[in-house]
Parts: structure tokens; C-alpha cells; sequence
């Protein structure tokens, strides 16, 4: 029986092997996690977004009757949180900053707050891990 011919140089005398594709599957739950965070993300930024617009149109002494300004208007007193009275100063201007500036705060915080907390309860297996380091000279 003849042996085969000696490979060129260069050339593997043996077959590629094939590529493997390596998938990671993500836990069903933490798809549905993280949907439900990027949500609560979105839903929170939109309605401190409206309270900011609010914030530079009243600064900037926009005309309340166009549609758009009448519009933000109308939102952002739909989700300041009661706190259009709050602080009272003598300057409207001040008065819309303080109160719709804290709001907007406090949109982002609850934001902040759900998003950990929906995390926590509802991704499987340990959060953290924590290392000691230790000195082998000393």
C-alpha cells in the first residue's frame, strides 16, 4: 500500500477541524429583568425629560398658548409629583426651577430604586462575590 504524498510546506497534513459556534443561553429571566428595567429606565428619563423642557421653557419666557409649550406644560404638571407648590419664591421662574428640578430628581431616583430592586428579586443566583486578597509576605 502506497503512503500519501508528503503535505506542501507550509500545509497541515491534517483537516480544519470545524467551527464551533459557543452560544451562552441568557436565563429567561434575566431577559425578562432586564426588559422590564429598560422600561422603568425609559418611563422615569421621559418624564424628568418633560420636567426639564418645562424648566427651560418657563426660563426662557416661551409663549404658554403655542401647542408645543402648552403641551409640556399640561405633561409636566402630570408627573411633577404634587410638587408645584412646594417651594414658593417670589420669582415664578425660581419657583418652576426648584419645584420641577426636584421632581425630575426624584423621577430618576425612582427609577434608580426599581430598577435595583426588580434586580435583586428577580435574578437568579448570588449577585456578588466577594474576594479576600491575602499577602503571602506578610
Amino acid at each position: 500500500m502506497p503512503y500519501p504524498p508528503p503535505p506542501e510546506p507550509n500545509e497541515s497534513p491534517y483537516e480544519p477541524a470545524p467551527a464551533e459556534e459557543i452560544v451562552e443561553r441568557t436565563h429567561p429571566r434575566i431577559r425578562i429583568v432586564r426588559t422590564v428595567n429598560a422600561l422603568i429606565h425609559l418611563v422615569c428619563a421621559v418624564f424628568a425629560l418633560v420636567l426639564a423642557i418645562h424648566i427651560v421653557l418657563v426660563l426662557g419666557e416661551a409663549n404658554m398658548a403655542n401647542g408645543f409649550a402648552h403641551m409640556i406644560n399640561e405633561w409636566s404638571s402630570g408627573v411633577s409629583l404634587g410638587l408645584r407648590n412646594l417651594f414658593t419664591p417670589d420669582s415664578a421662574k425660581f419657583a418652576t426651577f426648584l419645584n420641577d428640578g426636584l421632581a425630575a430628581v426624584i423621577w430618576l431616583v425612582i427609577g434608580a430604586i426599581l430598577t435595583d430592586v426588580i434586580t435583586r428579586i428577580g435574578v437568579p443566583g448570588p449577585r456578588r462575590v466577594w474576594y479576600r486578597r491575602r499577602s503571602y509576605y506578610g
